[in-house]
């Protein structure tokens, strides 16, 4: 194998293969990047492949010069220390010989040892799988780009962490007919994204799955181009994403992850439906102040109080902390409907929300200072917080 890369290009799909490479393993393999060099006609492609066993992505640059075709399997910490260094050269050239790979800029030359190409794992076939040739065993919908990195976005900081409910470690994907949502919990808030799909058979079979959170990061570093269609394809163990489509170049990236196992939390159940206090606010005015009222927080009082006044369409914003101060920041309302209200929340989960809202008018709803209150942005983002107490 030898080709000439854009060495900017090869840096960026070197790091995002990283992500999926094992860092503590007994086998080797599985802490290298897998490097196939294609030529044919005027068309040329370098595709590096990284798996730890558990999920693996597929990454194709075009930024290429394939002088040889072949293969080559390469420790990943080493590539990615070396193309990282080479900053100051435009391409890079990578040749093989035998488990040899010679790596050479401008001004110097590396030498790493790696393993046999037939020695790398097998990935899942994608190209078969998305074109319906599995047996009929996988439901498959396309969405675009943007769409579905908004939809992680609005749920992936909900997911919880290291947590025992090992269901709650990811999100809820769930699609029927056109219909998508993804769901997220940690047990203390819970986030709600939904949209519709530009074009999905009414008679698809239903998806109904738990995605890794990790995997769902991985998924959004993949969507950097808004328009471009993105194919998920689910199994009764997998859920396999490929972003371009045989239409608009083939596929560009491919990413498969096993599913979270286990029974997600009964989530319309946890969402109120009896709130008789309605806020409208400014995303952004919202925002800022909570961020300042909580600066005046620790450990022991991460609370920040919210006092609503209805009569006077205000809402004051109060935190104290022993030894340390108190702070009080006042906020206009746009409107407010019910009785007056003094409720506290977690500041960070507020602030959280607010970040992957678009909307520059937000409204919360509330029912008392010990009910969860419920942040909505039209009918696409329902993100329900439950309250802290207050000394």
């Amino acid at each position: 194998m030898k080709v000439i890369c854009d060495r900017a290009a090869l840096l960026a799909a070197v790091n995002m293969a990283s992500g999926v490479v094992a860092t503590r393993t007994p086998r080797p393999q599985l802490t290298c990047i897998k490097l196939t060099a294609r030529k044919s006609g005027k068309s040329a492609d370098l595709t590096l492949t990284a798996t730890d066993g558990e999920a693996a992505l597929r990454l194709t640059v075009a930024q290429v010069d394939v002088q040889e075709p072949g293969e080559a399997v390469i420790p990943a910490d080493k590539l990615r220390q070396i193309v990282s260094a080479e900053e100051g050269d435009p391409t890079l050239t990578i040749e093989t010989e035998d488990d040899a790979c010679h790596i050479r800029g401008q001004d110097a030359r590396f030498k790493v040892f790696g393993f046999k190409p037939s020695e790398f794992p097998s990935i899942p076939d994608f190209e078969k799988i998305f074109a319906g040739k599995d047996g009929g065993k996988t439901a498959i919908f396309t969405h675009t780009s943007d769409g579905l990195s908004t939809m992680i976005g609005r749920t992936l900081f909900a997911t919880a962490r290291e947590n025992s409910r090992y269901a709650v470690n990811g999100a809820l994907l769930k699609r029927e007919g056109k219909k998508l949502e993804m769901v997220a919990t940690d047990g203390r808030r819970l986030a709600l994204a939904r949209q519709t799909l530009a074009q999905s058979d009414k008679d698809a079979a239903p998806i109904t799955c738990i995605v890794p959170a990790r995997t769902l990061g991985l998924m959004q570093r993949l969507m950097d181009e808004p328009e471009v269609p993105v194919r998920v394809a689910v199994t009764d163990s997998q859920i396999l994403v490929a972003v371009g489509t045989p239409e608009d170049g083939g596929i560009r990236a491919a990413l498969s992850s096993n599913l979270v196992e286990g029974a997600f939390p009964p989530y319309e159940e946890v969402i109120p439906r009896d709130q008789d206090k309605k806020v409208v606010f400014d995303r952004d005015v919202l925002s800022s102040a909570v961020r300042r009222a909580a600066l005046l927080t620790n450990e022991e009082s991460r609370g920040v109080r919210m006092k609503f006044k209805g009569s006077e369409r205000q809402l004051e914003l109060s935190s104290r902390a022993p030894e340390m101060g108190e702070a009080e920041v006042n906020v206009e309302l746009s409107s407010y409907e019910g009785a007056d209200l003094e409720i506290g929340f977690n500041p960070t989960f507020i602030v959280d929300a607010l970040k992957v809202v678009s909307d520059p008018n937000v409204v919360m709803e509330l029912k008392a200072h010990n009910k969860p209150g419920v942040v909505k942005s039209g009918n696409d983002f329902v993100y329900v917080v439950m309250p802290v107490n207050l000394q």
